[in-house]
């Protein structure tokens, strides 16, 4: 499977990605995910992004906190910079179509199989994933080829766009990545905590009995995964962040972090509490994106059906 790393020197028609609504995110999926959204809807034309609320029914949910988790992270992403001017954002359930209600089986909820529908309804070229995700995108590749080898050449065979940012461990054990269901309230920091639970969160950080700071993920993940934190959130090299930490031991060096990340997410922290006070404001951003990705997505769907004979 092709990778695109440096996918600007590429041709990109159309660009798909989606993030399960689980609530404010949490530092992972902004450095992960987010950041690189932002930056893809201001270079490129064709940019969707989705909230999988069918997704997330692959663990129970209680409704109301579904609802609330959607608003909460559609609260959260428009805070971070996306723009729904410059990109279709919306709830996956709302594109389904009042006519399929009674026609779903268990494969329409298998997590690889929607998540392939979503990639190719809108004949996505690319998909943004961080590299643990590659081989979810292998299954929409392997749709894509049998069905053109089948009724023609169709859809594109979607491409990962990797991000750049390594990928951000849990601050209580750096052998596993950053979670929101990580039942250690003080492995995982959310972008909207408040400057005294990152402080704190990072004081408590897991390092390791050797004072300076280096960067070396094998035999110090627990630092390495501070150094890596620091650079993506203040755009700067491991390189310059390890010459900035000169002289400095990992107990003075965690609250140069926790600072870094204060002053990150503060202007995002004040946006998320006046979005969220907007309730009708965020459902009709949903809404109008969903309106907009129906109509890119109905001509693709008319077409497979008729070359499948459906019509």
């Amino acid at each position: 499977m092709k990778l695109i790393r440096k996918w600007r020197n590429m041709v990109v028609d159309r660009i798909f990605s989606g993030i399960q609504p689980t609530g404010t995110p949490h530092l992972g999926n902004y450095l992960g995910a987010i950041q690189n959204w932002v930056n893809l809807q201001e270079e490129c034309s064709s940019v969707l992004y989705s909230i999988m609320d069918m997704h997330s029914l692959t663990m129970p949910k209680e409704p109301a906190v579904l609802r609330q988790n959607i608003l909460d992270t559609t609260a959260a992403i428009l805070a971070c910079g996306i723009d729904p001017k410059k990109c279709f954002l919306f709830r996956q359930s709302l594109m389904k179509r009042a006519s399929q209600n009674s026609e779903g089986t268990v494969g329409l909820l298998t997590y690889p199989v929607l998540q392939a529908a979503d990639i190719l309804l809108y004949k996505s070229t690319h998909v943004p994933v961080g590299e643990d995700q590659v081989l979810h995108l292998e299954l929409a590749q392997d749709i894509a080829q049998h069905f053109n080898k089948k009724y023609g050449e169709f859809f594109p065979v979607p491409k990962a766009i990797l991000s750049t940012t390594k990928k951000i461990k849990s601050l209580r054990d750096p052998a596993v990545k950053m979670s929101k269901s990580d039942p250690q309230k003080l492995a995982t920091v959310s972008i909207a905590d408040s400057p005294d639970e990152i402080v704190l969160k990072f004081r408590k950080a897991v390092t390791d009995f050797t004072s300076e700071v280096t960067y070396d993920p094998a035999s110090r993940p627990g630092v390495s995964n501070l150094v890596s934190i620091h650079a993506a959130v203040t755009g700067l090299s491991i390189k310059e962040v390890l010459h900035q930490a000169t002289g400095l031991d990992t107990a003075h060096y965690k609250m140069v972090v926790a600072e870094s990340v204060i002053q990150k997410f503060a202007p995002i922290r004040n946006e998320i509490k006046k979005l969220q006070e907007d309730k009708s404001y965020l459902i009709k951003v949903l809404e109008d994106g969903a309106e907009k990705a129906k109509e890119l997505a109905a001509p693709i769907y008319q077409e497979i059906r008729r070359l499948v004979g459906f019509q």
